[in-house]
């Protein structure tokens, strides 16, 4: 370990100069001899870090979500040449170079966080041993090996001696009693931070061999940093920490924020979208109307999460637009009051009405008369056919043949009525077609 610090000893002295700056801050609070102001420096140190890794772990997310998405290719790939691992390995190159993803992408942020682990490593062991490193001159090593977290010097091992520890001025159950807690605490963010990746934000429609890899490996790195944590220094196991904790809370930002498409985060992410934009009756945040574009932009390629969002804001009265805003649809706005007036004040949308059969039947009579408005009366007034009911009754009528064959009588009775009573009595309405010579009459 000591031959691979020593390869990043470039970057040791900036790494020793930021924890000086840090702890001459904390040191004016806590007591510059304190445990307190150098556990905080280093914490301070690996928050400075991560924080200027950020653009590397979203090029992370990017990457790993690129390599999810090309595994049902890979493994097409892999079936086709598997006797020829040349021949495989030039496809996969292919397909990573145009898809434009990188395979080692995902590991950016572990690989340019190294040389600063390394680099505090070093400084550490630099501590313990006595030796001057980068700007940690004579009086801060003396402060340095002063400081104690709950106990235990930050140069102490869980693996060094009882003179060792005593040199430094504690215990040897007091030093492994810390390291051992601190040990569990690291495995244990790490198996929850895999934990949580695996269960939340991967894409559960696609099985690949991917997968499987994840699952193993959120059981390996627990038990490497186990095993290898037993040689780290306490001030390394305080950055190692608090870096996994600050992985796992970013990466549950990510995963409640900006969830793996067909994941169980991002259904309940669109929960909690969908219940947003129903109350407010619009979209908040830039970040969700680009989710809401991009959902919009699918098309017919949304999954089933997408799917029950849109029909979740339809069923709202609510449209999403291609420019991720939403508008109220056309169902939300016929909406009625009590009088009956449109309430958002847009037109109402009235269906027509159903008419009875005798008003049917009138309107059919009417086009096949072709009469005057006093037959029409009759015909379409349904409120007046009981006075024409009874005015009739008290005409006297005629039934001669020769007022049959006339269509009227000498009361003037208007021509037509006997094609009315034809169509009332269930014949054919309208024009007859005449008959063909050849049939009987």
């Amino acid at each position: 370990m000591d031959t691979i610090a020593s390869l990043f000893s470039f970057i040791t002295t900036p790494v020793s100069w930021v924890i000086v700056q840090f702890h001459s801050v904390y040191g004016k609070i806590f007591g510059p001899d304190t445990g307190w102001a150098w556990g905080l420096s280093i914490v301070s140190l690996v928050i400075l870090i991560r924080i200027c890794l950020i653009p590397l772990f979203v090029k992370q997310i990017k990457a790993t979500r690129a390599m999810q998405t090309l595994q049902p290719e890979m493994k097409k790939i892999q079936e086709r040449y598997k006797s020829d691992k040349q021949r495989q390995s030039e496809e996969m190159m292919k397909l990573y170079k145009e898809s434009g993803t990188n395979p080692l992408s995902s590991c950016l942020p572990i690989l340019a966080q190294s040389p600063f682990f390394f680099a505090l490593y070093h400084v550490l062991n630099g501590i313990a041993t006595g030796k001057e490193i980068g700007v940690i001159d004579g009086p801060l090593l003396e402060s340095a090996r002063k400081a104690h977290i709950v106990g235990a010097p930050l140069a102490a091992k869980f693996t060094d001696s009882a003179d060792k520890v005593a040199s430094l001025g504690a215990t040897l159950t007091d030093v492994r009693v810390v390291t051992a807690v601190m040990i569990v605490l690291m495995s244990a963010s790490q198996f929850f931070t895999q934990r949580q990746l695996m269960t939340k934000n991967v894409d559960t429609t696609v099985k690949t061999p991917f997968m499987q890899q994840q699952k193993m490996l959120m059981y390996v790195f627990p038990i490497m940093f186990a095993v290898f944590g037993i040689n780290f220094p306490v001030g390394v196991l305080v950055y190692w920490l608090t870096t996994n904790v600050w992985t796992m809370g970013q990466q549950m930002f990510v995963i409640r924020r900006n969830p793996t498409p067909g994941s169980k985060a991002q259904a309940a992410f669109l929960e909690r979208l969908q219940k947003q934009v129903t109350h407010h009756k619009k979209v908040r945040g830039r970040g969700n109307t680009n989710v809401i574009k991009a959902i919009v932009a699918k098309g017919r390629d949304r999954n089933e999460f997408e799917r029950k969002f849109i029909n979740g804001l339809t069923k709202a009265g609510l449209a999403a637009q291609a420019d991720g805003t939403v508008v109220e649809s056309e169902s939300s706005v016929l909406t009625e009051t009590e009088d009956g007036t449109p309430a958002s004040g847009g037109p109402k949308r009235q269906q027509p009405k159903r008419q009875s059969k005798a008003k049917r039947q009138s309107g059919a009579v009417q086009g096949a008369a072709g009469t005057g408005e006093a037959g029409a009366t009759k015909a379409t007034e349904p409120s007046d056919a009981k006075p024409s009911l009874e005015k009739t009754a008290a005409e006297p009528k005629d039934d001669s043949p020769q007022t049959k064959q006339a269509g009227g009588n000498k009361q003037g009775t208007p021509p037509g009525s006997g094609q009315r009573s034809r169509a009332k009595s269930g014949q054919r309405k309208g024009q007859q077609r005449p008959k063909h010579p050849s049939s009987k009459k």
